[in-house]
């Protein structure tokens, strides 16, 4: 069986795809591009999805097997833990045994770099190449177990201003969809904020609780139930499966998307006095460029998938001229300056939280200042289509291209850095297969809730056209 990697590695459906077998052949041609490398050692973790523990300990034995001396990680673990505990402890690379926010039926396996970040797109490109290629017989290397735990709680302790959040005395709310970073911001709040916590869903749980483990809108009705009965300038932060994304959701039970985040971290950061690029991925809203061209920052966009990001990150890691103060993507990705370079929910929403603290302003209070700075309005929504059958993808992107209007905007620029995506004034309309999961995704930005979905309306009608 081919396995094909996608935007962060291979993922595939449980005891189908996502196999023992499977998993041991990663694993192997993965040691092997180590080891090409020079690497060493590598560290292995995994969230709360079926299996999991048994997956990570198939992936570390065969590593070891293979001639790397591999820490096993106890427990669930947030994929960002994983990632800090890869650069922190020198190691070559890691391993996160999750699908992050698919369905619970599967699994995959995520690679990281020796930075502590998404694998590059060439290394991804050289473990693909190497499965099933004899491995040359060499000394095995040991498997010892480990815990990311306190060294990743304590950094993100040195990244958040905890003395004012302490003084603010906003109460923490925080959703973990049954995933992996249950108890792990219930700690971090009783030990550096002393301020009130509210958990919501922090059992692990396989089937997360009957939803994908995403945090966006259609999955939080458990979560707004709660928030209706909070006031004030409170919200729930929520993290996704592997709780490397973020979410959040207001006091009176309203949804805060991924783009309103992003621009409220963005002008916080630059409020700091924080400079570097900004880093978008190419489905995000527009008002971020607006924002960072706002304040003087240079913008960059890229195709979905958080190592691209990454890959500017290290950029200006190695260049401080090139250095990157945000980065993120639509589905709630966002990494930032000064961290491990990799998406981390768990301290996006501590800086939420910084946020609210240090102006006394709810989200949504920020973010309409944001708009009101930019004059721009902003209204979003994404439909997954499940299609009932294959998709003639080239002739689908080709109709979308050559679409001229998008409800009744002018389309003024036709961007193909990954699907097809067509902006005008005042927002885009954007279509793109899904690199993880057997769905094309539909993107709409607009001035007003009745245009986004029109336009999603006229992109599903011209979608459905092209079903094989």
């Amino acid at each position: 069986m081919k396995l094909s990697f996608g935007t962060d590695g291979w993922r595939g459906v449980i005891a189908d795809e996502f196999t023992f077998a499977n998993v041991r052949r990663v694993a192997q041609a993965h040691a092997a591009a180590l080891l090409a490398g020079g690497g060493r050692s590598a560290v292995v973790a995994h969230d709360t999805r079926f299996l999991g523990g048994a997956f990570a300990g198939a992936a570390a034995r065969t590593l070891a097997d293979s001639g790397l001396d591999v820490t096993l990680l106890g427990g669930p673990t947030p994929t960002p833990a994983l990632s800090h505990a890869t650069r922190d402890g020198g190691h070559a690379g890691g391993v996160m045994i999750t699908a992050s926010h698919n369905p619970g039926q599967y699994q995959g396996y995520k690679l990281k770099g020796p930075y502590g970040g998404s694998a590059t797109p060439a290394l991804v490109q050289e473990v693909e190449s190497r499965i099933d290629t004899p491995l040359t017989a060499g000394a095995v290397g040991s498997l010892t177990d480990g815990s990311a735990r306190e060294a990743y709680l304590s950094a993100l302790a040195g990244l958040v201003d905890t003395g004012a959040i302490r003084a603010s005395g906003l109460p923490v709310y925080h959703d973990a969809m049954h995933g992996a970073a249950g108890g792990w911001i219930e700690q971090f709040t009783r030990e550096h904020l002393g301020v009130p916590f509210h958990g919501l869903r922090q059992a692990p749980d396989p089937l997360f609780g009957g939803v994908n483990p995403e945090p966006i809108g259609a999955n939080l009705e458990a979560t707004a139930q709660v928030m209706r009965g909070v006031s004030g300038p409170a919200f729930a932060m929520v993290t996704d499966g592997d709780a490397d994304r973020i979410g959040a959701v207001l006091a009176g039970g309203a949804f805060f998307n991924s783009h309103q985040i992003f621009a409220v971290l963005l002008h916080h950061l630059a409020r700091r006095g924080l400079r570097g690029r900004v880093v978008r991925t190419v489905s995000t809203s527009g008002i971020i460029e607006r924002l960072a061209q706002h304040h003087g920052l240079e913008v960059v966009q890229t195709p979905v998938g958080f190592k691209y990001i990454t890959d500017h990150f290290l950029e200006g890691e190695a260049d401080p001229a090139r250095q990157v103060l945000i980065g993120g993507e639509e589905s709630g990705g966002i990494g930032v300056q000064g961290h491990v370079p990799e998406r981390d929910g768990l301290l996006n929403g501590l800086l939420l939280q910084e946020t609210v603290a240090a102006t006394g302003l709810g989200l949504d209070e920020q973010f309409r200042q944001i708009e009101a700075l930019l004059d721009f309005r902003h209204h979003y929504d994404r439909i997954d289509l499940h299609l009932p059958g294959p998709v003639n993808r080239a002739a689908l992107m080709d109709d979308v291209a050559n679409t001229a209007h998008l409800g009744a905007h002018a389309v003024r620029d036709v961007i193909t850095l990954d699907g097809v995506k067509l902006a005008f004034d005042g927002g885009y309309g954007m279509v793109r297969a899904s690199g993880t999961e057997p769905v094309v995704r539909l993107y709409v930005e607009a001035p007003s809730p009745d245009e986004v979905q029109g336009i999603l309306g006229q992109l599903r009608t011209l979608t459905m056209r092209h079903l094989s």
